[in-house]
């Protein structure tokens, strides 16, 4: 198609479009339906036909969250067809069969282009005109073939996109990232890192070897087109276990779920362990409607099954861009004669900018220290844990395997508690889990409590970052001094003390708020304003450095040293201590400094949460020598 051609179609398009989407919505209003559910009820499946909209108002109508306004959230994935991709549904189907599920099987063979946005229901279908836009504006200079390269590691395989295509694939993101931000108001994040392609991710070691013989037998130059697909699901169920129902079921209380075969349901284990054997609690797919279903009724569906896909770009390649000799010239499409070679350095360059921009903006990661020892065993654990002399043991295997000196006696624990074993391997994961997904954190600050002095040495352990970060003790970070059961400032351990046990302390660091300023008691006016004179300082002094700044505090931390930077006011004291009291040992939070617009959003923080259960002591004694 010649470029005039190209313009022509894309005015008639967006003509029909507007018409369309109008037409939709319109419709939906006229059947008498308000326009907030009308529109969500397009965005949920779409806005393809007015029947499926439709259809899915009255599925919904004894949804709870019907009228509420919680928007879809949004990806966009560049995805194979044709030969290539039949070999990629074969190694799937294989793999699955001789070593299992792998988290690869939740969704369908993909490159990702961005992160998870929001983007209000109001404003999709300028999503839609994105997608078009910037397709239309790509379509010469995409490359016809991708070259992919095999990788394999214990846990993952998958193949990397090879830099010359995978820098125009990077520009075609960073272009539709822009344009959804002026078209849709949405903030999207681009890839940024090395593409690739999964083929199995998170499996057991002992099958890597077979998963490598079976990836090998995929051609990578297999013949393929692209497609650029634009994909939502419902931000309320991310990390669900997803169930289909394999029979129908008609409810025999008015607390259970009806099921009709095919229905996918939304399942979070950690709200199971007070339903009986056998049973789930789960919330319907199709009606958005709460209940216990039988769990033999089911099976595993994927996580992508509940996605919805609204609008897709195909990369039709003309026959002139077939690739011949890398070295001879390529003619376009309006007949001008390009380089590859020439184009290849141009678009490393641009795409090397691009990355650059991206790369400079700045991040404030916001946790709570994992859990600490006296959570679980309660404020009596120093007593507990004492010999006759004095001495500490080991009571339970929860309990840290040691203490660290501390040259003001072990009593002093009480009041500034350590983190439990448990609590040391959450923070480590979280370390972990930050360095597979390969985020660059620049600086660490961290309350003086020793169970946040842990937590931040386990995450720098995981990041494997102990020898080039160090640990910047900031008293102003600890939590609101109201809330200390003593009515006094714990006595924290020294810096020389934290570094004599190994903690990696930067004892050049001169702090914003000495420990001797801290006020027992104080009011939550004094507590507010300490927590934004100290990030405030933080956030200013980390100016000329990219990346993460990781803050670990308590449970406080989450909200009062986000508000000052996102420039909001503090919260109502009452309002404050209610939400603090929902969050969990390393619950975190994330916020992204939007440099050009000079100011700071907050988003989805980069890992995944941490859940998991209690586990209460067990005496065999007890029971397993009753009569």
């Amino acid at each position: 198609m010649a470029v005039a051609e190209t313009q022509l179609y894309s005015k008639i398009f967006n003509k029909v479009r507007n018409k369309s989407s109008c037409t939709l919505l319109e419709s939906l209003l006229s059947m008498g339906f308000p326009a907030h559910t009308a529109q969500k009820a397009l965005a949920a499946t779409g806005h393809k036909t007015i029947e499926e909209a439709s259809r899915w108002l009255h599925s919904h109508c004894n949804d709870p969250s019907l009228d509420d306004p919680i928007p879809q959230e949004y990806t966009l994935y560049l995805c194979p067809s044709g030969p290539l991709y039949n070999k990629l549904q074969d190694f799937w189907k294989e793999s699955k069969h001789q070593c299992a599920r792998n988290k690869a099987h939740e969704i369908f063979p993909h490159i990702t282009l961005c992160d998870f946005f929001t983007c209000e229901d109001q404003k999709v279908e300028f999503l839609h005109e994105a997608l078009k836009k910037v397709g239309d504006r790509f379509l010469n200079c995409f490359p016809p073939v991708i070259s992919l390269s095999l990788h394999s590691s214990v846990s993952y395989l998958g193949f990397f996109i090879k830099d010359a295509h995978a820098n125009v694939i990077k520009e075609f993101a960073v272009a539709f990232a822009t344009e959804a931000s002026i078209l849709a108001d949405c903030h999207v994040k681009p890839c940024t890192k090395q593409l690739h392609l999964t083929l199995a991710h998170k499996f057991y070691p002992h099958h890597q070897k077979t998963l490598e013989q079976l990836a090998r037998s995929i051609n990578p130059g297999q013949s393929c087109l692209w497609t650029a697909a634009l994909y939502s699901r419902d931000m309320r169920f991310v990390n669900y276990q997803i169930l289909r129902a394999l029979f129908q079921y008609k409810p025999q209380n008015i607390d259970e779920l009806m099921l009709n075969a095919g229905d996918l349901i939304y399942v979070d284990r950690s709200q199971q362990s007070d339903v009986s054997d056998g049973w789930v609690i789960g919330t319907s797919h199709r009606t958005g409607c709460r209940g216990f279903l039988p769990e033999n009724y089911t099976e595993k569906a994927n996580e992508s099954d509940t996605w919805v896909k609204h609008r897709e770009y195909t990369f039709t390649p003309a026959s002139g861009l077939l690739p011949k000799n890398e070295n001879e010239p390529i003619p376009k499409l309006n007949g001008e004669v390009h380089n590859a070679i020439m184009t290849k350095s141009v678009t490393k360059m641009l795409a090397f900018q691009l990355s650059q921009t991206v790369a400079l903006r700045r991040g404030l990661l916001v946790m709570r220290h994992g859990e600490r020892v006296d959570q679980v065993f309660g404020k009596s654990w120093i007593q507990q844990c004492l010999t006759a002399d004095g001495k500490y043991y080991r009571v339970d295997l929860n309990f840290p395997a040691s203490l660290p000196k501390r040259k003001d006696g072990i009593k002093h624990f009480e009041d500034d508690p350590p983190l439990s074993c448990c609590g040391i391997f959450q923070s480590r994961l979280i370390g972990e889990a930050l360095l597979e997904k390969q985020e660059a954190v620049s600086h660490i600050y961290c309350s003086p409590a020793l169970r946040c002095i842990q937590t931040a040495q386990q995450v720098l352990e995981g990041l494997k970052l102990e020898q080039k970060i160090k640990i910047r003790v900031e008293p102003g970070l600890f939590e609101w001094t109201k809330w200390e059961a003593s009515k006094i400032i714990p006595s924290f351990m020294a810096l020389t003390e934290l570094t004599e046990a190994t903690y990696n302390i930067d004892t050049s660091y001169r702090c914003t708020f000495p420990v001797s300023s801290l006020v027992p008691s104080e009011s939550y006016e004094e507590y507010v304003s300490r927590c934004s004179a100290v990030i405030k300082q933080i956030v200013s002094t980390c100016t000329s450095d990219a990346g993460i700044i990781l803050m670990v505090g308590h449970g406080s931390s989450l909200d009062s040293f986000t508000r000052p930077v996102l420039g909001l006011q503090a919260r109502d004291s009452n309002d404050f201590s209610q939400l603090v009291r929902k969050i969990p040992s390393l619950g975190m939070c994330f916020c992204e400094e939007i440099k050009e617009e000079n100011r700071w959003q907050m988003i989805n923080p980069p890992v995944k949460t941490l859940t998991h259960g209690s586990n209460a002591a067990f005496n065999w004694k007890n029971g397993l020598l009753d009569s």
